[in-house]
């Protein structure tokens, strides 16, 4: 099958706070599109302010998918965002309509965009059981400092507070003597799709400042009470979801007694560092069209460049309407 005879797939990938949530809406108004969100956090119910996920009025009339479909205690993965998608595209085509997946979790996007082969290297249960042992006891670096040991691309990719992935990871070298990293590297990146991925990038200090300014402005959205309600419906601290950046660290200013200020430059130190593994992650992918976000950069600018690149993809068989630009 030739590339343009594919299904057609938009992506848009970059850090967070870059500003995928604005230039999403625009493309997707202007290319008729269905947003697939492609964040890992943002599938739980209740968990709105500390994923900075997209409200009603932001969507404005864009239909969403993958928002608010679970409560914060049941698990997801990337196979489950994998099965999702291979629903959601060919049913977002039969509408009509363009999919278009927006975020910023790469193992998740690039899992969809290249069709993965999840094989399964089996389980042990009593190793998930002493290295969960060794998280609460010795603290999740220390788990995290024997991932680096064995497998520090895997490392570099999940952040020490994501216990169950690093577990897995770990779990998948102890029963197969294969990291993990090196299973993902070894998948055909041949897609079932015609790809259009653009990317956002920016100067890191402009994007550090962002992300500051984004964590204030959570703070001041109520980010504590949020959290609070959820440690008062009974949802643990040890689910992985709240193991999620700006929960974890607020749970342990709520639970702990961390002071707040402590809590907040934790999160903010921890954000960054995330960035930087996301950029990491989307520059090592294939396919991908990069926008760099220049300082002072005009909107529109921006999504001149973007409609360019989809049109020249897409071999402007697309029709959009000039007017949104």
């Amino acid at each position: 099958m030739s590339t343009n005879d594919k299904p057609k797939l938009l992506v848009l990938v970059g850090p967070t706070a870059v500003g995928k949530t604005s230039l999403s809406i625009e493309l997707a108004k202007m290319f008729s599109c269905e947003i697939i969100s492609g964040d890992s956090m943002q599938v739980y119910r209740g968990m709105d302010i500390g994923t900075a996920k997209i409200t009603t009025e932001e969507m404005q009339g864009v239909p969403h998918h993958l928002i608010d479909v679970l409560s914060p205690d049941e698990a997801f993965s990337v196979a489950q965002f994998q099965e999702w998608c291979k629903e959601l595209i060919p049913a977002i085509h039969g509408r009509g309509k363009l999919p278009f997946i927006v975020g910023g979790t790469g193992l998740y996007i690039e899992s969809v965009c290249y069709e993965y082969q999840f094989i399964e290297a089996g389980a042990d249960e009593d190793f998930r059981l002493a290295q969960q042992q060794i998280a609460d006891q010795e603290g999740p670096e220390v788990l995290h400092a024997k991932l680096s040991a064995v497998d520090p691309k895997s490392a570099e990719r999940l952040h020490p507070n994501d216990v169950r992935r690093v577990i897995r990871a770990l779990e998948v070298f102890h029963l197969t003597g294969d990291t993990l990293s090196s299973r993902l590297e070894e998948q055909i990146k041949q897609s079932p799709y015609h790809l259009c991925i653009i990317g956002l990038t920016m100067d890191r200090k402009m994007l550090y400042n962002r992300i500051e300014q984004r964590i204030d402005q959570m703070m001041e959205s109520g980010l504590v009470q949020e959290i609070q309600n959820l440690l008062n419906q009974g949802y643990a601290r040890q689910l992985v979801s709240m193991q999620g950046l700006g929960y974890k660290e607020i749970v342990e200013h709520l639970v702990d007694d961390v002071p707040l200020s402590v809590a907040v430059e934790k999160l903010k130190r921890d954000t960054r560092r995330f960035a930087k593994r996301q950029l990491s992650w989307f520059r090592h992918m294939a396919d991908i069209s990069w926008i760099d976000l220049g300082e002072g950069e005009k909107f529109s600018t921006i999504l001149d460049s973007a409609r360019d690149i989809i049109a020249g993809k897409f071999l402007t068989d697309l029709e959009y309407n000039s007017k949104h630009y």
